[in-house]
C-alpha cells in the first residue's frame, strides 16, 4: 500500500459491529457471553493497526510484524483497571518497547468473515494457536442457561474487576454498525456523547470550568457537571471530544439522569 493510499485509508473509520444494551428481561440462552474489557478498541485490517476512528496507532514493529494477514477486531488491554496506563501506552507518537510488552490484543471478531458468530469465535481461537503469540489472545466465549445465571455471571465478574459483559447472538453473521445482535450489560449503563461547549463554574468552581454541554447522538443536549477531579476542571476535554459518562435513569425525553463523567476518548 502507498503512503497516500495508506494515509487515505487511515483517515476512514473503519466498518465494525457496534453493540446495544441489553434488556434484563430478554433471554440470555441463544448468545455467547464474554467479559467487556476496559481497553482500548484496535481494528487489524491485515496490514495496519488503527483505532476505532480511523486514525493509526504507532505499535512497534514487532507487534504488528507477528499480525496475521486476516482482519482483526479487538482491545488493547493490560489488565482490568488499567484503561488510563494502557490508552496512554498506544497513543504515544514514538512506541515505548517496555510498555508495549504489558499491551495484549484481545480478539472477539473477525470483521468481514463469513459465518455465524460462533463460528467466527472458534476460527478466532484456530487462529490464535496457529500464531502462537503470547500477547495475541482470544477473547474467551461462555454461554449461560437462564436471567438469573446472566445476573450471577455480571455480579461475579463485575465484583472481581470487570467493567461488565458483552451478549453475542451466536448464529448472528457479521455485519457493521449498530447491531441487535451484539448486547454490552453493566451494572451501571454508560452512554457516549460530544462535548460541544465548556460551561464556566460558580462558587469554587468559579474561574474553571462548571460543566461540559454535550450532544448526543439524537441530537438532544444536555450539561455534564458532576464526576470530573479538579485537575480535569482545569483542562477539560475539548471542544469535539467523545466523552463516557454513567447515569441511573432517564427522563421522559431521553435526558440522563444522574449523570456522572467517567472518561475522554477524544485522541482515538
Amino acid at each position: 500500500m502507498s503512503d497516500v493510499t495508506l494515509s487515505q485509508a487511515a483517515l476512514s473509520p473503519p466498518l465494525l459491529m457496534l453493540g446495544k444494551h441489553w434488556q434484563n428481561t430478554w433471554d440470555p440462552a441463544p448468545y455467547l457471553i464474554s467479559e467487556k474489557l476496559d481497553g482500548v478498541r484496535a481494528y487489524w485490517d491485515g496490514q495496519v493497526l488503527r483505532f476505532r476512528s480511523g486514525r493509526l496507532i504507532n505499535a512497534p514493529e514487532w507487534f504488528t510484524d507477528a499480525l496475521p494477514d486476516t482482519p482483526l477486531d479487538g482491545e488493547l488491554w493490560i489488565s482490568r483497571h488499567s484503561f488510563d496506563r494502557t490508552s496512554a501506552t498506544v497513543r504515544r507518537k514514538q512506541p515505548d518497547d517496555a510498555e508495549w510488552q504489558q499491551i495484549k490484543y484481545m480478539v472477539f471478531d473477525l470483521p468481514g468473515a463469513s459465518g455465524t458468530f460462533a463460528e467466527r469465535a472458534e476460527k478466532i481461537n484456530e487462529l490464535m494457536l496457529e500464531e502462537g503469540v503470547s500477547w495475541l489472545q482470544a477473547v474467551p466465549q461462555t454461554r449461560v442457561l437462564d436471567r438469573a445465571a446472566l445476573h450471577r455471571q455480571l455480579l461475579s465478574w463485575v465484583g472481581e474487576g470487570a467493567e461488565g459483559l458483552m451478549l453475542h447472538r451466536a448464529n448472528a453473521l457479521w455485519v457493521p454498525g449498530r447491531s441487535y445482535d451484539l448486547r454490552k450489560l453493566k451494572l451501571v449503563p454508560d452512554e457516549d456523547a460530544q462535548v460541544v461547549g465548556v460551561l464556566p463554574g460558580k462558587g469554587r468552581n468559579a474561574g474553571r470550568m462548571g460543566a461540559l454541554l454535550l450532544e448526543m447522538p439524537s441530537g438532544q443536549r444536555f450539561a455534564l457537571g458532576t464526576g470530573f477531579t479538579d485537575a480535569q476542571r482545569e483542562s477539560p476535554p475539548p471542544i469535539g471530544a467523545t466523552v463516557t459518562y454513567r447515569y441511573l435513569d432517564r427522563t421522559p425525553a431521553g435526558i440522563p439522569k444522574f449523570a456522572s463523567y467517567l472518561r475522554s476518548r477524544e485522541t482515538e
